[in-house]
């Protein structure tokens, strides 16, 4: 949750949270990587948020810009917010640091020269004036290639012209705050690095390519979503330390995104109804299932049961009038009663399904 109601917000920017916070540490734990992968994006972070000022006098100064690339579900808006929190831990003794989150999206215009107009006054204006309020700041802009579309390939479905000039507020923003503001961070991401402008792409500091993970990868993300939910239902433990089972799982989910790996899960506890209703009756043919299906459903079987069917107990007391939030009338003694209708044009009679 942003810690500034969101109708405070400036134009395009869709939350501000003051860090470090408790309610942040999962995101960095939740993505699973190699150790190094991970130091090497926090360690780039702290280069430029603690050391920046000093760096910036040198020729070939940090423009405090990271990118995450690689196919949607693999992590990288997680992993983004994640290293805001962990940064900001260990700066903690020098300070706050603020997490902005900037919606590209809100940029594009139908007419021309207002993107450019929009994207100079965020990058000029409100990003510096939010980040004079505390010492260090991050700022996350997600699908980055919304922001800084690649010049050379342009659909000139689009304006080219305003295209190619939001594009060239955007870099010259960010050098500015490169400049000035050199404790200011960007971690971007995009699912379509090719479509990113080249000359975005040259300012960054570290460009992280996301990959799909192998099974070794997936197996740990499985591990970690059933201890999750052996949290929640502890008779689930079980399952969660299966380590043979979760190989084999694995082995079933080789080639998902880490998104849909965790959706397994959900898939999982809905295979059956007595499970939905009780997820500690889960069991691993219940996980199995939902991995041989995608996590999706198998249009077999007979016909399903009436409603009444399958919950025939349920007490006359406890069933509601039929209301459809009409509001009832007391028109006075005599009056009949609401009843509710559906009206149908007279000129077309009713008619048969068959």
């Amino acid at each position: 949750m942003s810690n500034v109601p969101r109708s405070a917000l400036p134009p395009g920017v869709l939350s501000m949270h003051v860090l470090p916070a408790d309610h942040h540490d999962r995101d960095w734990d939740a993505i699973i990587v190699p150790r190094e992968v991970k130091e090497r994006l926090l360690a780039q972070a702290l280069l430029v948020l603690q050391h920046g000022r000093k760096l910036s006098m040198l020729s070939g100064l940090p423009h405090g810009l990271i990118v995450l690339a690689g196919p949607p579900g693999t992590g990288k808006t997680t992993m983004a917010r994640g290293l805001a929190q962990v940064a900001a831990l260990a700066l903690a003794r020098q300070g706050a640091t603020q997490l902005l989150e900037i919606n590209p999206h809100a940029f594009p215009s139908d007419m021309l020269g207002e993107s450019q107009r929009n994207v100079t006054r965020l990058l000029t204006e409100t990003v510096p004036e939010i980040a004079a309020r505390r010492p260090f700041t991050v700022v996350l802009i997600d699908e980055v290639e919304s922001f800084a579309v690649r010049r050379s390939s342009a659909s000139f479905e689009a304006n080219p012209v305003d295209v190619h000039r939001a594009t060239d507020a955007v870099l010259l923003g960010i050098d500015e705050i490169a400049k000035n503001l050199p404790s200011v961070l960007f971690v971007t991401t995009t699912n379509f690095i090719d479509a990113v402008d080249e000359a975005f792409l040259s300012r960054a500091d570290l460009v992280m390519r996301f990959a799909l993970p192998d099974r070794e990868a997936v197996g740990h993300i499985l591990a970690h979503a059933l201890g999750e939910l052996a949290v929640q239902w502890p008779a689930l433990l079980p399952l969660a330390s299966d380590t043979a089972r979760i190989s084999e799982l694995a082995a079933l989910c080789e080639g998902w995104d880490g998104r849909r790996i965790r959706k397994l899960v959900l898939a999982a506890l809905a295979q059956r109804l007595e499970v939905a209703r009780d997820p500690s009756r889960l069991t691993w043919d219940d996980v199995l299932s939902a991995a041989r299906k995608k996590g999706g459903v198998e249009w077999a079987g007979g016909a399903a049961p009436t409603s009444r069917e399958m919950f025939p107990d349920v007490p006359r007391e406890l069933m509601h009038d039929h209301d459809h939030g009409h509001a009832l009338h007391d028109h006075g003694p005599g009056s009949q009663p609401h009843t509710h209708t559906h009206q149908q044009d007279a000129a077309d009679p009713p008619k048969l399904v068959s």
